[in-house]
């Protein structure tokens, strides 16, 4: 697949179209921010992690049934996407308090959340990710009432997957992210799967072993990924 003009760049990923219409190449850099951009590094490794990572999760995910754009591995960093049309959203699930959610609502981190708690969030960096809810997404026409019922469903048929996945491998799904997009009419899951955009820690000890550790300067960012990724099958 021949890599052709770049479309996108963005905090730790660019996007490039190919000489297939509905197929781009998505390139995991070593770029890492958080913060809104405000604290930013290089980590050595980090664009073949996540890739790597990113390329096991959503083979798991669409062997359960769930609609990814992920294609293939193309090299260390680069994978085969489906291009899709997206939707400003990311829907956020939470299993246990943590973030965020501690700081809104006042609330202790490590409360275990049963149900699990759903949110949705505006991509808009220049206001900070605001919340938002189902009404405001249909009344500003980010997205219809049957594409949001399907990325709610979606989201939690990932959880059900994923906490199992990463139960096994003594870890806690804590939280995550996600974002979809529409490729032939259809809401496909998008974007990426990777300890940048969710909340792992160990089961015993409770020790964070994901973007955390860059956002809190805990060290080892890269070393945890990794080892969240033998613990549940990543080849690296």
């Amino acid at each position: 697949m021949e890599k052709r003009d770049l479309l996108y760049s963005g905090k730790a990923k660019s996007v490039y179209t190919t000489d297939d219409a509905d197929l781009m190449i998505l390139e995991f850099r070593d770029d890492t921010s958080a913060f809104d951009g405000k604290k930013i590094e290089q980590l050595a490794r980090k664009g073949m992690v996540n890739n790597k990572f990113n390329a096991f999760v959503m083979t798991k995910l669409a062997e359960a049934g769930i609609p990814t754009h992920f294609q293939a591995l193309l090299s260390d960093t680069e994978s085969l996407v489906k291009r899709l049309d997206m939707i400003p959203l990311e829907c956020v699930v939470r299993n246990v308090a943590a973030g965020s959610l501690v700081r809104r609502l006042g609330v202790e981190e490590g409360i275990d959340l049963n149900p699990p708690t759903f949110e949705l969030f505006l991509k808009n960096d220049a206001l900070g990710d605001p919340m938002v809810n189902e009404y405001h997404a249909r009344s500003f026409g980010w997205a219809e009432e049957a594409h949001l019922d399907q990325m709610k469903a979606l989201t939690f048929q990932v959880n059900t997957v994923l906490k199992q996945l990463f139960a096994d491998g003594g870890m806690l799904l804590v939280d995550y992210k996600l974002e979809f997009g529409l490729f032939q009419g259809e809401v496909v899951l998008g974007d990426e799967f990777s300890p940048d955009g969710c909340r792992l820690w160990d089961a015993q000890t409770r020790e964070k072993l994901d973007k955390d550790r860059f956002r809190q300067g805990l060290g080892n960012v890269i070393e945890s990924y990794e080892e969240v990724g033998r613990r549940i099958g990543v080849t690296f």
